[in-house]
This record gives structure tokens, sequence and C-alpha cells, in this order.
């Protein structure tokens, strides 16, 4: 008796550990091909290395007040996914609130008038030159598509791609870049987060269970965790660009030479998001304004101060200066921020600022960046990246979805995709 109960508890477990299809990642494009292939009857199992579901789409309620860590925006609405997807789970979606107005400062200063205006006439000349010159015969990296400013000039017009691709102007390819769709924004009061994860309902979804090896040499592809080893038809790899040039999941066989001169042509943007929460005096601010530090056009900072009458100040930057600030720690973000708002608002900040909310997407092991940015010349990388290996293991996500990457769409978008060549396997 004992014998063949024990035999039938390592046939359960080897049941648990095997199915039709395993994904790795719980973001966006996991959770949309795993909604895909279940509907299509396929068994799926998602592998999540995080505690939680979501990815870099995170409203993040550690200091009390919600805000969204990563993703904001549900980016050209008017195809977006997530528009659809909001209205079945009942979750409210709206444009972008009016704020309480926009303030521009040099070191914590009010700026001249006149070098404002001189801020706002460079700012229009990415699009314009996009507009105007030919990408045809070879692509450029935005700062060479602006080289003929000058030094000063086109440190200017660029560095407000800090703040939306979070990269230097001499790492993003012009033609990327131009290719990227535009539209209307909605954002979700409830937490972008929050809808995210809420989309994940129903599915088979392993938390906490890193990735450390992907097999595909035997007649299945075999996933590594700390649990054991899952076994499946095909394998879908969501995880960010930044994880897996790290080299933190082993393929066995190594990835084809095509797949890593694709992530060869890819980086990671550092668009990063650093939260104080603010009690007691808010210093005359109306709630919603936006400061900008634009002093440095290399430490470009925006600042929304208590949005939706929130207790909180969140502050945005990217590039170099966010990657120095995420590798500094949470203590020196604090600090800078907290100087920097005591240069602007007067008084004591310090004494208001009750705690921080740092993701640091930059040195977060399981992003190692906000997301991914096509390296001059390499505008091809990101189709190359999602060819199939193997004819069974597929990477998607935001650095795969083309004129939708970068956003929680292109990803959800991306991993339909991939769903849709894994149903065509034989099961």
């Amino acid at each position: 008796m004992a014998a063949t109960l024990a035999a039938t508890g390592r046939r359960a477990l080897a049941a648990e550990m095997n199915a039709d299809v395993v994904i790795i990642g719980a973001g966006a494009a996991g959770l949309a091909a795993a909604h895909d292939l279940k509907a299509a009857g396929r068994r799926v199992i998602v592998l999540e290395a995080r505690g939680r579901t979501g990815g870099r789409a995170f409203t993040d309620t550690s200091l009390g007040p919600a805000y969204d860590a990563g993703a904001m925006f549900i980016h050209w609405a008017e195809r977006n996914p997530w528009v659809q997807i909001a209205r079945e789970h009942g979750i409210e979606t709206q444009s972008e609130p009016w704020g309480g107005g926009f303030q521009v400062f040099a070191n914590g200063k009010p700026m001249p008038e006149t070098d404002r205006q001189k801020r706002r006439g460079a700012f229009g000349q990415i699009d314009r030159r996009l507009e105007t010159v030919d990408l045809t015969k070879r692509d450029l990296s935005v700062r060479d598509l602006l080289g003929d400013l000058g030094p000063d000039m086109s440190q200017i017009a660029s560095s407000g791609l800090l703040l939306s691709i979070g990269e230097e102007s001499d790492r993003i390819s012009a033609r990327d870049y131009q290719r990227l769709w535009a539209g209307d924004d909605l954002v979700v009061p409830s937490g972008y987060g929050n809808l995210v994860a809420a989309y994940g309902a129903g599915l088979d979804i392993r938390l906490n269970h890193p990735v450390s090896e992907i097999r595909w040499d035997g007649s299945d592809v075999a996933v590594t965790t700390p649990s054991g080893t899952l076994h499946a038809s095909a394998c879908i790899v969501t995880v960010p660009v930044g994880v897996l040039k790290t080299g933190a999941i082993r393929f066995t066989p190594e990835l084809p030479a095509r797949n890593r001169d694709a992530l060869d042509g890819l980086g990671m943007g550092a668009l990063t998001k650093i939260a104080l929460k603010l009690e007691g005096d808010r210093f005359g601010v109306t709630p919603g304004a936006s400061f900008l530090e634009a002093g440095s056009p290399g430490q470009l900072m925006n600042l929304d101060l208590f949005p939706d009458d929130k207790d909180i100040v969140i502050a945005y930057c990217g590039g170099d200066h966010a990657r120095e600030l995420s590798a500094a720690g949470t203590e020196a973000a604090r600090a800078y921020v907290t100087e920097l708002l005591t240069k602007m608002l007067g008084g004591d900040v310090r004494k208001a600022v009750t705690g921080i909310s740092f993701p640091a997407w930059w040195t977060d092991p399981f992003s190692r960046g906000s997301y991914s940015v096509c390296l001059p010349g390499r505008e091809t990388a990101r189709e190359q990246l999602a060819e199939p290996i193997g004819g069974r293991i597929f990477i998607a996500g935001e650095a795969t979805a083309g004129g939708g990457a970068m956003t929680v769409g292109g990803a959800t978008l991306a991993g339909r995709a991939a769903a849709a060549s894994v149903a065509r396997i034989k099961a």
C-alpha cells in the first residue's frame, strides 16, 4: 500500500511539473500569451521571479498613497488593448487630468524667461528633423540627427528624451524612434499596475519562481526552477532584455547567433521614479503642479507635486543621471530630491519628508532597466529578437513590439503574437 501511494505521489508530482507551454514572466506579455493559449485549450504554467504579477507595471502603496511606480499611461489608446481589458474588468480609465501649473527651474531657482524660450524652441527640433531627414540610406543616433545645432542646443533639444525614452541621445536609433506609435494617452485612476495584476486572475502563475536554465536540446523544452524542472512542448520568454543580457537565464544550447546579435543591438533605458511622502506643510503648492529642473540638461528632473491631492512628490529622471542615483541607493536618492525640493520650495522640506519609495528599475535584478532602446544602426533588432528558436522557444515583450515598443500595450500585442505562433504547434 505504501509503495502504491508513493508511486501515485510521484506521478502526481510529474504531472504537476509538466505543461503544454511554459511562460516565463508574469508581466503584460506573459499574461496576454497565457490567456490566449488557455482559451485555445493548452495547459499553461506561468513562472514569475517576483512575488507579484505585473512586471514593470506596478502600483506601489508602500507610502500609503498609491502611485504607479512603473508604467503609468495607456499610450495610443485608440488601438491599445488595455482600453478594452479595463472595460471588461470594470476598471475606469480617463484622460490625463490637467495639473496645477508648470514651472521651469535652473539649479532650484526659477529659470529666466529668455532661457525658457530658448529651451522651448529647442525641444521641437527632434520631431522637425525626423519629418525632413532621409533615413532610408542609413540610420543615425538622435544626437547625430541634431548635430548641426551645436553641442549646447543639441543637448537641450535631446534632453527631453531622458524623461520619455530614459536614455542618452547618442544611444537611440533615430529610425526606431521615428516608427514609435503615437496617439492619445489615458490613465487608470486606480493604478495601471493594479489593472495588469487583475488581468492575471484565473491563470496558473507560480510566484517566486526565477528560472535559471532553459534546455532545448531534447525532445521538449526543460525549464529549471527552484522547485524543480518543468517540461513543455514550447516556451515563451517574456523577461526584459536587460535580464536576458545579464545571462541570468542560461540557454542550453546557447541562443542562436541571430538572437544573440539582436540582444547586442538593444539596450535598456533607465527612466526612474523617486517618490517621497510629504506630510503637513505643502509650501503653498497647488496639488498637481509640475516643476522641471532643467539647469543641467544631462540631469533633467521633473517633479509632480501632490498629484490627485495625495501627500507625495514623484520625481522623474532618466539616462546616466538616473543610473547614478540608482547605484547610489535609496538614502542618496532621498537626499538628492529633498535638497532639490528645498531649493525650489524654501522652508524646511526635510521635516515634511517622512518616507521614500524608490523602485530603481536599473538595479532591479528582475528588470535591469525601464524598457528597451534600439541602438543606432540596429533598428532591426526588435524583429530579429522575436525570431523563433528551434521552432519552440519564443522571446516576446515590449522589446519585440515594433512601433509599440516601450509600452505595456506593445508588450501585450507581442505576447499575443507569440501565443498565436505557439498555438500553431501541434499539442
